[in-house]
């Protein structure tokens, strides 16, 4: 069983990553240090406040992040979800092997020359694809307990710490911070793409914590260790990216990141990288797990082999929207999850056969996307996360109290 350390040291990891560098230096040029830092801040708070309320859905009914919704969707309306978590776990779990081979293509033909054959971005997807598999066939226990918890946690703090010192050492931390952003991106938007990356892992959160031991340790665990992680890599990224790298370039701020500890700090980052595609790959297995009577670590093997072949043939730029289109349903869908385990349930499990499909939830959750997909394109510069999960929650809340009147109503 997971302990708040347990889980700490878990989110933490999964936390920090070349991805959160990089959304980082996306904010810069807009918004500026400070502006910067406040979106980071804020977004990551509110994230963090959110995933780990359904982390604590995951250590009250100790089912997986899928099975969970059975509860609030239906025994068959839990199916559409568990298909679309499928595609995008899939679709995450090649693109964070896309994002690791090639910085560690971009970094050994820095060290080694560009003719030396670390410089094979087809080396680098069999490696790093091999052992995000390996990672998640040994499944999460063995993952936290025997790596993380023991050694890998304190490798990461370190590597954090020295590309914190070494910016406090080079860089002029007063200039940095009264270096306002050029405005090509608002505030809100900033404040979105922040609260993007917990509200990612929304969808899996529950995979992990239905092995919590008490709420209270659930929810601090993972809160804490994830905004500390966020914030911290997402910084650090904002503040690369203005002291050193120019233009804002990812392959600029990869190179001053290398500059730091002659690139230790950032090889300890990207091996880290390798938790996120274990996470996606997991969860991919315990997905389908639902669907079919195959073993998860059986499962695991046969799509971490899948996604590699997808890196393997795969460029960056085609999953990206793709991606952000299918993580578009989960935003509403989990305020319609937190409505109805904390409010309508209040944290117990429901009584008696479930039902096929719920339809209160169902209609609740589909308002919520063609809200976010409404404000996405219509207001982009406002946000559409927040206020479609929001939204979609408040509406379920008014749909079961009508539903409730009617039932109780005299004939």
């Amino acid at each position: 069983m997971f302990g708040a350390r347990d889980l700490f040291s878990l989110w933490f990891s999964l936390g920090v990553g070349l991805m959160v560098l990089q959304l980082g230096a996306l904010l810069a040029p807009g918004l500026g240090m400070a502006g910067a830092l406040l979106a980071i801040a804020s977004g990551t708070a509110v994230g963090v406040l959110l995933l780990g309320a359904v982390a604590v859905i995951g250590s009250d009914t100790g089912l997986s992040a899928m099975a969970t919704l059975r509860l609030t969707l239906g025994a068959r309306g839990a199916v559409l979800p568990a298909l679309l978590n499928l595609l995008q776990l899939v679709g995450w779990g090649a693109f964070e092997i896309i994002v690791m081979r090639d910085a560690a293509a971009l970094l050994a033909a820095r060290a080694f020359g560009e003719q030396s054959v670390l410089t094979s971005t087809a080396l680098w997807t069999l490696c790093f694809g091999a052992l995000a598999t390996l990672l998640a066939v040994a499944g999460p226990l063995t993952f936290v307990r025997r790596v993380l918890r023991k050694w890998g946690i304190w490798l990461l703090l370190g590597a954090c710490a020295w590309l914190t010192w070494n910016l406090f050492d080079k860089a002029d931390l007063a200039a940095l911070w009264a270096r306002s952003g050029d405005g090509s991106l608002p505030f809100a938007l900033g404040f979105d793409i922040a609260i993007a990356m917990p509200l990612s892992w929304l969808p899996l959160i529950a995979d992990y914590s239905r092995f919590g031991r008490a709420a209270a340790r659930v929810f601090g665990g993972t809160a804490l260790g994830f905004f500390l992680g966020n914030f911290w890599l997402m910084s650090l990224g904002v503040a690369y990216t203005l002291a050193f790298a120019d233009g804002g370039e990812v392959n600029a701020l990869l190179l001053a990141l290398a500059g730091a500890g002659l690139g230790i700090p950032l090889l300890l980052i990207l091996l880290d990288e390798s938790e996120n595609a274990f996470a996606d790959i997991h969860s991919a297995a315990v997905s389908v797990g639902m669907l079919s009577c195959l073993r998860v670590e059986h499962l695991a093997l046969l799509i971490g082999a899948f996604c590699t072949a997808i890196a393997w043939v795969a460029p960056l730029a085609e999953y990206q929207s793709f991606l952000l289109l299918i993580g578009s349903v989960f935003a509403p869908l989990f305020g319609v999850v937190l409505v109805d385990h904390y409010l309508l349930r209040r944290r117990r499990l429901p009584g008696g056969t479930l039902p096929l499909l719920r339809w209160e939830t169902l209609s609740a959750w589909g308002v919520g996307v063609a809200v976010y997909h409404l404000m996405s394109n219509l207001w982009p510069d406002v946000g559409a996360s927040l206020p479609a999960l929001c939204l979609s929650g408040g509406l379920l809340l008014v749909l079961s109290r009508l539903s409730a009147a009617r039932a109780t109503a005299p004939a």
